[in-house]
């Protein structure tokens, strides 16, 4: 669901800054790594939320990714209590391409297989 918000740098109508925020759950069935997080992550479901910024002197309204963050969990036992890292957005959806098809490839083989990491 997207959040708009307004941040006015300056003060004058000329320099603020609109951005929107999107929300979205991602699932894994295994195990993955992207760059930007420290060590492999569990099969699960993560929260992805993509920051835009509203493009200015356009004739129509458009908007132009400035980040994409992953909710990582708290670990069992973690003195952390969960973190949010960058990521690429593209990276993101090679994972999840690769996820899918590993996934296909165990139901069809009738074989684990094994570790997942993201090479891109």
């Amino acid at each position: 669901m997207p959040t708009d918000s307004c941040l006015d740098t300056v003060g004058s109508k000329r320099n603020r800054m609109f951005t929107r925020s999107t929300y979205r759950p991602v699932t894994f069935t295994r195990p993955f790594l992207l760059r930007g997080l420290d060590e492999v992550q569990p099969a699960g479901t993560y929260t992805i939320e993509t920051n835009e910024e509203l493009l200015h002197d356009l004739s129509f309204a458009a908007y132009r990714r400035v980040t994409t963050l992953i909710f990582l969990p708290a670990r069992l036992g973690g003195a952390i209590a969960g973190q949010v890292a960058a990521i690429d957005p593209l990276e993101l959806e090679a994972a999840q391409k690769d996820d899918a098809t590993a996934g296909y490839r165990q139901t069809q083989t009738g074989t684990g297989a094994g570790r997942h990491r993201s090479h891109t």
